[in-house]
C-alpha cells in the first residue's frame, strides 16, 4: 500500500552513529535497516526496496563513494535518494565529488536532527509519489491494451463488412464505407482519449502541488518533477490528437492574427528543427485575422514543422508561408463560399509515392519507425481544418518534398467582437477570495485531486462521486459558492446536473471540466463555463477568479448569465 512504512538504509561502520541515527529517525514512523558494512548494505538492497539512503563517507571496506557508484550502476536504485554524512571537513570539491556519485544531499557531522529528518522526510514522501505515478502508469497501459484490442478487433470486423459490402456494389459505394470506418474508429478513441485525460488529470494534480508545496529547493529533485510533468503533458497532447482526429475536441475558436502567432513561434521552431534545417517565412502583406482555436493551431504547425524535419535527416529548408483566398460557390472540395487564408507548409524532404500519400491524412498511419511517432499528427491536422470550417491539402513528390496547405476562413465582425469581449474579462480576472467549492466526479482519482488542488488555492471543497449525492448535498449546505463537475458521468451528465442545480439555485455558477467534449454544439448555452482536463493549479486558479468575478457583477436574477 502507499502509505505502508518504507525501508530506510543505514550504512556506517561506528555502532554509535547508527543507534544516533536511529533516535534521530525513528519518529518517522518507517522502517530503519542498520548495516555496518557496504557489503552488508548491498545484500540487503539486492532483496529490498528502498527509499533513502543514508551512506557514512568514511569506512573501511569500501569508502561512501565507492558504495554509492554501486548503488547508482542498479537499474532498480538509478533514482533513489542517496545521503552522504560526513564527519570531515566538506570543501566544493568533495561536494561536487559527492554529486558526481549519485548522492543527492551531503549532510555534515554533527547532525542536526531537525534538519535530517526533514531532508529524510522529503525523499520518503517523493519515493511514495512516485510510487503512486508508476501504479497509476500500469493501470493507463493496462486501459491503453484493453482499448487497442477493443479498437483491433472492431477495425478488422468493418473491414470485413467492408470487403462483402465491396463485392456486392458498385466502386462508387470504398468513400461511404470509409466514413463509416473512421466514425468506429473515432468513436472509440474518443472514448480511450477521455481516460487518459482523467489518468493524466490525477497524474497532473498531484505533480502540481508536489513541485509548489512539498520540495525543498534541490534542482535535482526539481528536474525530476519537471520531467515527470513533462511526460504527462506530452500525454495530454497525444490525447489532443486523438479528440482532434475523432472530431470531438472542444475548440475555442477565436480571431487570431497568424503572423503573430508563427513570429511566435519561430524560436521554438528553429530549436525543435535542428541546425540542419533552414527556416523561411513568406507571408502576404494585409492578412486578415483568422478564425481558429489558437492553441490547438499552434500544435498542427509545430506538428507539420516536425514531420518535415521528419523527412529531411540530412537537413533542407522549411518554408512557412500564408496568402489570401477566396473560394466561389462549388469552386473547391469541402469548402464553403468565402474569404480563406492559405497556411503552407514547404520542406524539400524526402517527399512520398502516390500510394504512400493516399494513405498520409489516415489515423495510425506512419512511416516512421516504431515508437518514433503516433500516426496522428497529420490526421489532428486534418480534424482541426475540418472543424474550423475549412480544409486541410497535402501534395507531394519523391525526392522534391511534400507540401501541407491549411485553409482557415477569416474571422467574421462578430468574432472580432467576441475576441475583445474576452480580452477585457481576461484582463479583469484576478484573485478572489476563499470559497467553498462543490466537486462532482465519478472517478475517484480524479475527484480527490480536484480536491487537493482547490485546498491548495486556500478553498474548501465538498466532494461526491455522483449528481444525486450533488444535488442533495446542494440542498442540505446553503454555504456552497460555487460547483465544479466533470461532462461525463453515468445517470446524468454534467450539462444535466447544471440544468437541475439552475432550478434549484440559479445564482450559482458552474464549470464544467471536460476532457471529452460532448459540448461544442452547447457552447451559447448560458449558466456554466467548460474547463478542459487535463489542467495545471495555475489555470485552476484563473478560471475559478474569472467565474466568481463575473458572478459578482451579474444582478441577481441571472439574466446575463455566463456563457
Amino acid at each position: 500500500m502507499v502509505n505502508d512504512p518504507v525501508n530506510i538504509l543505514l550504512v556506517d561502520d561506528q555502532p554509535a552513529k547508527l543507534l544516533s541515527y536511529e533516535a534521530i529517525l525513528k519518529d518517522l514512523g518507517e522502517n530503519l535497516v542498520k548495516t555496518s558494512s557496504a557489503n552488508e548494505a548491498l545484500q540487503f538492497l539486492l532483496k529490498h526496496d528502498v527509499a533513502v539512503i543514508l551512506i557514512d563517507v568514511c569506512m573501511p571496506d569500501l569508502d561512501g563513494y565507492e558504495l554509492a557508484a554501486m548503488i547508482r550502476a542498479h537499474p532498480r536504485y538509478q533514482a533513489t535518494a542517496i545521503i552522504f554524512i560526513s564527519a570531515i571537513a566538506l570543501t566544493d570539491l568533495d561536494r561536487i565529488k559527492g554529486y558526481e556519485y549519485g548522492a543527492v544531499d551531503y549532510v555534515p557531522v554533527p547532525v542536526v536532527p531537525d534538519l535530517l529528518r526533514a531532508k529524510v522526510r522529503v525523499f520518503i514522501e517523493l519515493h511514495r509519489k512516485t510510487r503512486q505515478l508508476e501504479k497509476l502508469n500500469a493501470e493507463l497501459e493496462q486501459r491503453v491494451a484493453e482499448r487497442t484490442a477493443e479498437l483491433e478487433q472492431a477495425n478488422a470486423d468493418l473491414e470485413r463488412r467492408v470487403d462483402e459490402r465491396t463485392r456486392e456494389r458498385e466502386m462508387a459505394l470504398a468513400q461511404v464505407h470509409q466514413m463509416q470506418k473512421l466514425e468506429s474508429l473515432g468513436q472509440l478513441t474518443g472514448g480511450l482519449a477521455h481516460d487518459f485525460n482523467n489518468l493524466l488529470m490525477a497524474i497532473l494534480g498531484n505533480l502540481d502541488i508536489l513541485r509548489s508545496k512539498c520540495l525543498p529547493a534541490d534542482p535535482k529533485l526539481e528536474r525530476f518533477v519537471d520531467s515527470a510533468i513533462q511526460a504527462a503533458e506530452r500525454g495530454a497532447t497525444l490525447t489532443q490528437r486523438m479528440l482532434a482526429f475523432a472530431r470531438r475536441q472542444e475548440l475555442r475558436p477565436e480571431a487570431v492574427e497568424l503572423p503573430r502567432v508563427i513570429d511566435g513561434m519561430a524560436d521554438m521552431l528553429r530549436r525543435s528543427l535542428g541546425s540542419t534545417i533552414e527556416i523561411r517565412f513568406d507571408f502576404a502583406d494585409a492578412l486578415p485575422a483568422i478564425c481558429v482555436d489558437p492553441n490547438q493551431f499552434e500544435l498542427a504547425v509545430l506538428n507539420l514543422s516536425l514531420n518535415a524535419r521528419d523527412a529531411m535527416p540530412q537537413g533542407g529548408q522549411l518554408t512557412i508561408t500564408a496568402r489570401n483566398e477566396t473560394v466561389k460557390a462549388g469552386g473547391a472540395e469541402g469548402l464553403a463560399a468565402g474569404r480563406y487564408v492559405c497556411l503552407a507548409v514547404v520542406d524539400t524532404g524526402m517527399g512520398m509515392d502516390e500510394a504512400t500519400l493516399a494513405r498520409a491524412p489516415e489515423p495510425f498511419f506512419t512511416t516512421k519507425e516504431t515508437g518514433k511517432g503516433t500516426g496522428l499528427g497529420l490526421s489532428m491536422v486534418y480534424g482541426l481544418a475540418a472543424q474550423s470550417g475549412g480544409a486541410a491539402r497535402i501534395t507531394s513528390q519523391l525526392k522534391r518534398g511534400t507540401t501541407v496547405e491549411l485553409w482557415l476562413p477569416v474571422a467574421s465582425k462578430v468574432t472580432l467582437a467576441s475576441a475583445e469581449t474576452s480580452a477585457a474579462e481576461k484582463s479583469q480576472a484576478t484573485p478572489t477570495q476563499a470559497h467553498r467549492i462543490l466537486v462532482v466526479d465519478d472517478d475517484s482519482l480524479v475527484a480527490e485531486s480536484t480536491v487537493s488542488m482547490l485546498e491548495h488555492l486556500g478553498h474548501s471543497a465538498i466532494l461526491t462521486t455522483s449528481c444525486i449525492a450533488a444535488l442533495e448535498a446542494l440542498r442540505t449546505e446553503p454555504q456552497i459558492d460555487l460547483v465544479i463537475t466533470d461532462q461525463v458521468m453515468p445517470g446524468m451528465t454534467g450539462i444535466e446536473l447544471a440544468r437541475r442545480i439552475r432550478q434549484l439555485r440559479p445564482e450559482l455558477p458552474v464549470i464544467l471540466a471536460t476532457g471529452y467534449s460532448e459540448l461544442v454544439q452547447r457552447r451559447n448555452e448560458p449558466g456554466f463555463v467548460t474547463l478542459d482536463k487535463p489542467y495545471h493549479l495555475d489555470k485552476l486558479a484563473a478560471m475559478i477568479s474569472r467565474v466568481m468575478l463575473r458572478d459578482a457583477e451579474m444582478p441577481a436574477d441571472g439574466a446575463l448569465r455566463r456563457a
